[in-house]
Formats: C-alpha cells, structure tokens, sequence
C-alpha cells in the first residue's frame, strides 16, 4: 500500500542530503579556481557551468523536500488546531528569519571577507540541520495513509461516469460507507452526479464487506474527498493572483530604488535589491505580535480567533494597500522627474530618497504575516487527511505559477502599451500600480464570493438523493 509518511520522512530526508550536497558544491566552486572563471570579465566554461548549475538544481530540489514537509510533519505532532496554527506562524517566523539573514549577514561576509567562508557557514548549518533531524526521526509521530489519494480521486471520477445512468435513491443503505467510516457520515449534496461512485449494485462488494471492484465502487469518504478538493479550486485561482500582483511590484520596486537616492549617511549606498529585506522583516514582526499579543487578546476577550480565510482576506487588503501606496510613491517620483525635465535622461538618479520603498514592502509583508501563514493552515485542515502534505505544498506551487505568470504580465504591458519603456524615467509606471490595484480589489472581491461559496458548502448537511 502507499506509505505516504514514510515516502515523506525519505523525501525530507534526502532534501537535506541534497541541500548538504548543495552547499558542498558551491564551498567548492568558490574555494577552488579551477571550477570558476578567473575574472568577471572571462565567460565561464561548459563544465564549470555544469558544476555550477548541478548546485543549483540540488539546491531546488532540497528546498522543494524540506521546506514545506517540514511543516506538514510538524503539525502532524499536533492534535489541537490552535496549536497547529501557532505552529505554523512560528514555523514563517524562522522561515522569514533564516532569509533575512541569509540575504544580509551571509552576503556581506561573502562580499567583504571570502565566498569560501559565506558558503562554509551555510554547509556548517546545514549539517547541523540535517544532523538533528536523523536524531528525532525515532521520536516523530507518522500517520499511514492506507491508500494512494490520487488513485482513489481516479476511481471516483471512473466509476462515476460508470454509473452515470443511475437514479440517486433516497435509502441511505444504497450507499456504500468503508469497513472503518462512519456509519453517519453524510454525502455532501453538492456536485451530487459524484454520488452515484457509492451506489451499491451487484458484485461491487465482497462477502467480508470490503470493495471487490475498485474501479466501479468508492466509499462516502472517498467521494467526498475529491468534493473537498473541487470546492477548494476557486481559492487556489485567487491566491494566484495575490502571488502575481506581489511578484510584479516587487520587481518594478527594485527598478524605481535603482533610479533614486539610495544613500544612507554619506559613504554608503543601499543596493536596490536590498530594500526587501523590509518585507522579511515586516513579516517576522507582525507574526509575532499576531501570535504572541493579538490573536490570544482576542480569545481572551471574545472567545475567538479569526478563521484562516478569515486572515486571508486581511493580508489580501493589505497587498491592496501595498499596491495604492507604490502607485502614489511613483506619482510623486514621475512629478519630480518632470519638474527637472529629466524623462530623456535615463540614468539621472531622482533626488527623492528610495528608502519610501520601504512602506509597500512593509505592507505586502504584514499582508503576507496573515494570508501566507492562513492558506497553509486552510489547506492543511481542509484537505483530506492522505493530501496533507500535497495541501501545504501546493501553497508554493500556487506562489510559483504566479511569479511565472508576472513575468508574462510585465510582457504584455510593455507589448501592449509605452508604459514601461526601458527608461524609467520616461515611463508611466503608476499606471501599471493602478492596473496592479484594481486587480487585485477584484481578486479581493472573487476571494470573498469564492469563501462564501466555500463555506455555504460545507455547511449544507443535505445528504443524499440532492439531485439526479
């Protein structure tokens, strides 16, 4: 049968493997010239790209197996789903940190002492991780799933459209519960045409009352399942168009900070990447405020906390903030732009300090304190319980075809229209935030219709029968 955990626990733990392996080669890339081009002047060779991108492909695949099982496996420890929730903000927390300084203290090591002693810290590190999650593998608690999830949703949709002539009796006996369900459990009238996977007709069940035709039988639970999974779809298109509208100003705020002051006191520059680092950072702090002081604030005064959708729809109002404030912080650089007759001067730098930037990092990151931590939470106790890893997982994989996706966006927009032609000092760049704005007021407005429809769903208690 499909040991789903165990698939897990080998997966997590060949990602640290990989990551280690990872390290390893870019340590030894930097440490030995052979493997590097001699000057930045001087193209690289056929096999030290190779060495190169045999790192990063390790690297990719490691981050995939470890960062967010890590998670599922975490909360798997967990039986309250308050705990897991803490569990979740605390795991963003180390998460957001661990990058933060990646991307400050390990970067100025790397530029201002040796590559060789930045890429040593991450191997050391690295190890130490892998080392201490060998050491509590005996000490973790691993479900078994019994079944391959992804075969069962085949069956259903198969011996669905099998049965697809049959009428839906109103006699719950007709229905087919597995050995180990619940004799009560209902089936959730909606898409109701699935229904007909439970029908009981003959020959479909063995003498011991197990299934003897899969392919022609599922269970309640298994058709459920994938009525969970359909009703979730709707939010997964909305939060990809959250990723694209965040993925895009993160772009086009790098090239704004590259045409403004980016000075900080009078003998240094702030690289127009670095700015964010704001959002890192904004994201740490409010998960800890959120965790620490508001959410337990309002559970002692209320005797609630707000749901996961819930804090979905505010860090999506937040990503909305995030995007008027862009679009206003480029009005006033385009103004000063004008005012200096500068639009053909491309690399005239704006006397206007970049460090304004820094409020829609800020915002997209208290946006992402809330939606990030609560779509992992969403997925994880909504999805069925063999897909808790694939629940959380898809979170990043929703991320991914948005960041793709932006990608296209900027493509169009500069096909389409002269707002974004390669001087930005002669662009309309405010105009692609306000198109940014009212894309994402809308998703905001499809994510609401989409978790009231979500909700109305799984409150209707309807069992069979709905509809033939």
């Amino acid at each position: 049968m499909f040991k789903h955990n165990h698939m897990l626990l080998m997966i997590m733990n060949h990602a640290h493997l990989q990551n280690k392996e990872c390290i390893i080669i870019l340590t030894i890339t930097a440490g030995i010239k052979a493997l590097r081009p001699p000057n930045t002047y001087t193209q690289a060779t056929s096999g030290q790209l190779a060495v190169l991108y045999t790192g990063i492909v390790l690297y990719t695949i490691g981050a995939g197996g470890t960062r967010f099982s890590m998670m599922k496996l975490g909360a798997d420890q967990l039986s309250n789903v308050g705990d897991q929730d803490v569990f979740f903000n605390w795991s963003f927390i180390v998460l957001y940190g661990a990058v933060a300084i990646g991307s400050t203290v390990i970067v100025y090591v790397e530029d201002s002492i040796s590559w060789e002693l930045g890429f040593g810290i991450c191997l050391t590190v690295t190890a130490l991780a892998v080392l201490s999650f060998l050491l509590g593998i005996k000490y973790y608690l691993i479900s078994r799933p019994k079944r391959n999830p992804f075969m069962t949703m085949a069956r259903v949709v198969v011996a669905g459209v099998r049965k697809r002539k049959l009428a839906l009796p109103e006699e719950e006996a007709a229905y087919y519960r597995g050995l180990f369900e619940k004799t009560d459990q209902p089936l959730f009238s909606s898409f109701s045409c699935m229904n007909r996977a439970t029908l009981i007709q003959q020959g479909d069940v063995a003498t011991d009352g197990s299934i003897s035709r899969p392919w022609s039988l599922c269970s309640v639970e298994d058709v459920n399942d994938l009525k969970t999974l359909i009703r979730i779809v709707p939010l997964w298109t909305s939060n990809v168009f959250l990723s694209i509208s965040i993925a895009t100003q993160t772009s086009l705020s790098v090239l704004q900070a590259l045409t403004m002051d980016r000075s900080l006191g009078s003998h240094f520059s702030v690289p127009a990447s670095s700015f964010s680092i704001a959002t890192l950072l904004a994201i740490c702090l409010t998960l800890f405020i959120l965790d620490r002081g508001i959410y337990p604030l309002c559970h002692r005064l209320t005797s609630y906390t707000p749901t996961p959708l819930q804090r979905v729809g505010v860090g999506q109002a937040f990503n909305i903030a995030a995007m008027v404030a862009s679009a206003l912080i480029e009005h006033r650089r385009s103004i000063i732009v004008h005012e200096h007759q500068a639009e053909n001067q491309p690399d005239w730098i704006v006397p206007m300090s970049a460090f304004w930037l820094v409020l829609p990092y800020v915002f997209i990151g208290i946006g992402e304190a809330f939606h990030f931590p609560g779509q992992i939470a969403f997925y994880y106790q909504e999805f069925p319980k063999s897909l808790k890893s694939t629940a959380i997982g898809i979170v990043a994989v929703l991320m991914s075809i948005g960041f793709y996706l932006s990608m296209a966006v900027l493509a169009v927009v500069r096909r389409a229209t002269s707002w974004l032609p390669d001087n930005l000092n002669s662009s309309r760049l405010e105009n692609v935030y306000w198109m940014l704005t009212l894309v994402a007021s809308i998703n905001f407005f499809y994510f609401i219709l989409c978790a009231k429809f979500y909700k109305k769903q799984s409150d209707d208690k309807h069992v069979v029968g709905a509809v033939n």
